[in-house]
């Protein structure tokens, strides 16, 4: 074939597919907030949610954000967030990593408070967006109950968006969410002996 009949059969086919999308899009009417999780051993779960914070400002949105494990580490995406205040709540209410607590009554009572601060998030109409931090890592380990968890999360006000991070989601939660997206590790710099990075890892 010459490069003209490529070009043409090229645009034949794009015309083809351009109808089937458009006529696929008619029959999606619904517009509601999802449930969104990011579960999985690989990297990028919060990665990806911070990304979708970052798009949600994009639309002047007000998100919410609530980090069940990492503590006190200074984040690169906490330091960006930081700067738009009329925009955003972070609320930093874990603990550290649950090998650094090593106090199971303390994480309970840490989580706990978390849950009761997204509940209220959630709650809250001024905001769009609300991203659970490693809440699955919370129900994992049982400092949570899980069926209150994934009762308040099917309560949530019907436009509100939720996003749940965290490897080792519960299958009821898989079962109520909208979009389920499992990271899968194919290799990671660690494993050669390379540390975390700022700008890159946090």
């Amino acid at each position: 074939m010459s490069e003209d009949d490529i070009n043409r059969a090229h645009t034949e086919a794009m015309i083809a597919l351009k109808s089937e999308r458009d006529d696929l899009m008619r029959t999606k009417k619904e517009k509601r907030g999802l449930l969104i999780v990011h579960t999985g051993d690989g990297k990028g779960k919060s990665t990806a949610a911070f990304g979708m914070v970052a798009r949600a400002l994009g639309w002047d949105m007000r998100v919410g954000i609530v980090q069940y494990i990492k503590g006190k580490w200074k984040t690169g995406e906490r330091n960006l967030f930081a700067r738009f205040p009329d925009l955003v709540r972070y609320e930093v209410m874990g603990e550290g990593f649950t090998w650094e607590t090593q106090d199971r009554s303390r994480d309970i009572a840490a989580a706990e408070k978390a849950w009761a601060t997204s509940l209220e998030m959630i709650a809250d109409p001024d905001l769009h967006l609300v991203l659970l931090d490693e809440l699955n890592i919370a129900l994992r380990y049982e400092y949570l109950l899980v069926d209150a968890v994934v009762a308040g999360l099917k309560d949530r006000p019907r436009d509100k968006h939720v996003v749940v991070t965290g490897r080792n989601a519960p299958q009821s939660l898989i079962d109520i969410a909208d979009l389920v997206t499992e990271m899968r590790l194919v290799k990671h710099p660690f494993e050669a002996g390379v540390r975390a990075q700022r700008g890159v890892d946090f």
